[in-house]
């Protein structure tokens, strides 16, 4: 929701400036004019929208509502929201759909749950481990038939097979041109030593993939193996006639950034050469805001889908006592993005918290 006290209002031509003692041409007043009334349909988040929530994913919907589901501190549970306001997400009815298990597979670290709505149903893509080796994380799908997806029976459907049995985590799907495919992180079978990279297949059914899989990014520049060699959580935008698939580099704490891949909407997506990647990252922490480790976004829109957000994740502070993953503190938070003349997006920096959410 917008905060009028925060957005001026629009200018009109001609406005008289008495600090300058004349008044402003006419083609520049309907500039600043227009400049005003971009600033005013802006939308702004009083951030951390909802706290203890990392990997946040936010769907918006024909029915109006965003579903919204996110990693617990726990790690033992998968729990929906809905609204229409962004902004009261914080505050929205919790369901929790499922549990983990007792023991055996997905019995721990349930992480990263994505929801989509496929084909008349609705998916969540999870990460899950077994009781015996809670690292050795595989990728799992429910199902649920219902219109609500905080209603109905969420069935498991077991896991999501990649190809090869290896360290995975982070699915996500999307589709362009009548073609669904999926995109997630895994450990490459060729690995010499721990590292996550970043895939791509083609999808038959919402719980399959057919055909190879293509390798699209690995860690390979300094920022992007800072304590960790490590891309994951990847996230997709079309726009502008380009596919734009951000990305999650480096260790959890204040080194975690976004990067950026870019490929054009009617290129081969399975076919490495068709992507670029940013030499840089694009969204890092900032410590004039407040804001350490963004990452592992999810895209959406406001309502009336002219204006693009980024939901993400993002501590408050930059030292961590202990391991990361253990620190409960990565906050939901989302921002609007702006565009810039080449049709390639401006994520900015992480903006500071809404006033008492210090």
């Amino acid at each position: 929701m917008m905060d009028p006290r925060r957005n001026p209002m629009p200018l009109a031509a001609n406005t008289c400036f008495p600090a300058f003692r004349r008044c402003l041409p006419a083609a520049l007043c309907a500039l600043l004019a227009a400049t005003a009334a971009h600033a005013a349909a802006t939308p702004q988040f009083a951030n951390p929208l909802v706290l203890q929530r990392a990997d946040p994913h936010v769907t918006l919907q024909p029915d109006g509502y965003y579903y919204y589901t996110a990693t617990v501190p726990e790690y033992d549970r998968i729990e929906l929201r809905r609204t229409r306001d962004l902004n009261a997400l914080g505050k929205a009815e919790t369901k929790v759909v499922w549990r983990k298990r007792a023991s055996g597979e997905m019995a721990t670290h349930i992480w990263a749950p994505e929801l989509h709505r496929i084909d008349g149903k609705w998916y969540v893509y999870f990460t899950a481990g077994r009781s015996d080796a809670p690292f050795d994380i595989r990728l799992y799908v429910l199902e649920n038939a219902s219109a609500n997806p905080l209603e109905g029976q969420w069935l498991e459907r077991g896991q999501l097979k990649t190809g090869w049995e290896s360290f995975a985590l982070d699915a996500t799907t999307f589709a362009l041109d009548g073609q669904r495919y999926l995109l997630w992180t895994q450990r490459p079978p060729t690995a010499t030593r721990h590292m996550t990279a970043v895939y791509i297949a083609k999808m038959d059914t919402p719980l399959s993939i057919t055909g190879p899989a293509t390798l699209l990014t690995t860690p390979e520049l300094p920022w992007e193996k800072v304590k960790q060699d490590v891309n994951e959580a990847p996230a997709v935008l079309v726009k502008n006639g380009r596919v734009f698939m951000t990305y999650s580099a480096s260790a959890t704490d204040a080194n975690y950034a976004l990067g950026m891949l870019v490929a054009k909407a009617g290129a081969n997506l399975l076919d490495a050469a068709s992507w670029t990647k940013s030499p840089t990252p694009v969204f890092v922490s900032d410590p004039a805001s407040g804001q350490y480790g963004p990452g592992h976004n999810s895209f959406t829109t406001t309502p009336d889908g002219k204006t693009d957000i980024m939901v993400y994740h993002a501590r408050q502070y930059r030292d961590i006592a202990g391991d990361p993953l253990r620190d409960p503190n990565r906050h939901t938070r989302a921002q609007a993005i702006t565009w810039k003349p080449d049709g390639t997006p401006d994520f900015g920096s992480p903006v500071a918290d809404a006033a008492g959410k210090q």
